[in-house]
């Protein structure tokens, strides 16, 4: 059984989680909410990015786009009035290690099978065609053709992302110590980030482990080509 991964409210739950302190492994007692801030370590299973096959990585995710109906032009895009919808995605998570930057103790993040994963990754565009050439490479015709999707020539854009061994992350969940093992998991219950007025931003619910690459502390994420 996978991870559950849940899109909700990015720009909220980000504001949620860079609001919050960092804890120190030391003293958080057990059953605590935490936000873990360090270096990722990948657990007995790593995984491999679907397009890009960048390795020894704890989340991918891989998005692809397709030109629909007229609609409002999409983001960064001033060459069509076409509606870009998603078309197909996969997104997968696996346990790991976070190293706590303040404290230097290690603790596992069951982000892996039956858990539910908020991911604040950032996918990188990959792959686009344009209105002018839609010819798609061989590369691309192949991993089309892996996923049973149409591989003929169209607009699309092909957008990847991944966290890979190394990297530096924040982690909110609830701190579990069993055995002297440290494990973040889960929240039992649905936590709201509540409302930002200054941002106009309402509530979003909060069900399942929050992963962040913060663009500040200096990741070693590289999603681009």
């Amino acid at each position: 059984m996978a991870a559950v991964i849940l899109d909700l409210g990015f720009a909220a739950l980000t504001l949620f989680i860079a609001s919050l302190p960092d804890c120190t492994l030391a003293n958080a007692p057990d059953g605590q909410l935490v936000k873990l801030t360090g270096v990722v370590l990948c657990g007995n299973v790593s995984l491999e990015s679907s397009y890009e096959r960048a390795t020894r990585c704890i989340y991918t995710s891989t998005l692809l786009y397709e030109y629909g109906q007229p609609g409002l032009k999409p983001v960064n895009s001033s060459s069509s009035c076409f509606q870009l919808n998603v078309a197909f995605s996969e997104r997968f998570s696996t346990e790991f290690y976070v190293t706590d930057r303040n404290s230097g103790i290690r603790a596992i993040v069951k982000a892996g099978s039956g858990s539910k994963l908020i991911p604040l990754v950032k996918e990188t565009e990959i792959v686009t065609t344009t209105r002018r050439c839609r010819v798609l490479s061989p590369p691309l015709k192949k991993w089309l053709r892996e996923r049973n999707l149409p591989h003929e020539a169209r607009r699309l854009r092909l957008n990847e992302g991944y966290v890979q061994e190394g990297s530096s992350v924040s982690v909110f969940g609830m701190l579990r110590k069993i055995n002297d093992v440290l494990m973040v998991v889960q929240p039992p219950e649905v936590i709201s980030t509540g409302c930002i007025w200054k941002r106009f931003l309402i509530p979003v619910d909060v069900d399942g482990l929050i992963l962040w690459v913060p663009e500040t502390v200096g990741t070693s994420l590289d999603s681009g080509s």
